[in-house]
């Protein structure tokens, strides 16, 4: 079944070319049960796409039905109004998320699009873009990878092998391994290679942030048959162990935890007017990370573990700014809140 916006005429009558276009010879019922309207409406369209020059005609018996005019086939780019958008948009998401890599081909499907487009899609295009925004995608280190991403997305085009020094989460000093890049991912804000690791004999990923050095090789590799990196990726993430942080907010901070009310997996109320969330975290550092953020305006209740870290860094804070940042028995009240609503 064809998919558009069924509740606007322009929709039906494009899904309506469509499947005629697709399979000639087809009955009146079936294609007004398809669209979703009467006979009699149906045959109103077949009058309306007659008018601007898209002629249907029908061959009567039990082999016919209705169809395109012979020779005719659908312009390559016959946009809703809606569809039209999701393209302008859609380009600005890819711009957004892979920067040099991609930037000048977005501009330019993006300048295609509006010099191709009736009135009535660019107008929807020219909207889209005004009020349906995405910020904050881009990270500030991209530009510093282009060139990286460049070599990786070529190498991954034809199959090549790629030599990498990578500087691991886990080591001092970066080591070198040989990988079959298969994909370029982006999760979690970071850019990630996904790829057979030689070293390692099965299937790893690699940020890109970490990559010091990358040599493409000659020897060439066949990636597996339907590999998915999305879903590998999401496998990763899911089977990783986490950190499911207890925290408590007071009763006169409940309003931070709830500006955030999906970052927490778990938002009970207490009947002190206190507030129970828990915060699944990739491990204690991030988890630490973000109690901080919130500052005197949360407690860590478990794991053990995370309150310590999180004592230890608030020391380690105080003895590097040392006591006299505030006036003497000047004490913080609260956390500084973010302008905007």
């Amino acid at each position: 079944m064809v998919k558009t916006d069924m509740n606007k005429p322009a929709s039906r009558l494009i899904t309506l070319i469509m499947l005629l276009q697709n399979q000639p010879n087809q009955k009146a019922g079936d294609l007004a049960a398809e669209l979703g309207v009467s006979v009699r409406t149906l045959h109103r369209y077949f009058v309306m796409l007659d008018e601007i020059g898209i002629p249907i005609y029908a061959e009567r018996g039990p082999y016919g039905g209705f169809s395109l005019v012979r020779g005719y086939k659908m312009p390559p780019l016959v946009f809703t109004p809606e569809e039209a958008a999701a393209v302008s948009l859609g380009t600005g998401l890819v711009e957004d998320l892979w920067g040099n890599l991609y930037r000048q081909a977005a501009h330019a499907a993006l300048a295609k699009l509006e010099n191709l487009l009736p009135e009535q899609q660019r107008e929807e295009v020219i909207w889209a873009r005004r009020a349906l925004v995405t910020a904050g995608l881009y990270h500030p280190g991209l530009d510093a990878l282009a060139n990286l991403l460049e070599s990786l997305r070529q190498a991954i085009r034809e199959s090549r092998r790629v030599q990498i020094r990578y500087l691991s989460a886990s080591r001092l000093n970066p080591e070198t391994r040989q990988l079959d890049p298969f994909a370029l991912a982006f999760h979690w804000g970071w850019w990630y290679v996904v790829g057979y690791c030689h070293t390692r004999r099965e299937l790893r990923t690699f940020r890109l942030d970490r990559i010091q050095d990358l040599t493409v090789l000659k020897q060439t590799f066949q990636a597996p048959v339907g590999f998915d990196a999305r879903a590998f990726i999401g496998q990763i993430a899911s089977g990783q162990p986490q950190v499911r942080a207890r925290l408590k907010f007071p009763p006169d901070s409940t309003h931070f935890a709830r500006l955030n009310r999906f970052a927490w997996s778990e938002f009970a109320e207490q009947s002190d007017g206190s507030l129970l969330v828990t915060l699944p975290a990739p491990d204690l550092n991030w988890a630490a990370s973000t109690v901080l953020a919130y500052g005197p305006e949360v407690e860590v209740l478990d794991p053990p573990e995370l309150r310590q870290l999180v004592r230890g860094w608030a020391q380690a804070i105080v003895n590097l700014y040392g006591n006299s940042i505030y006036p003497k028995n000047e004490e913080i009240t609260s956390v500084a809140q973010p302008k905007g609503d």
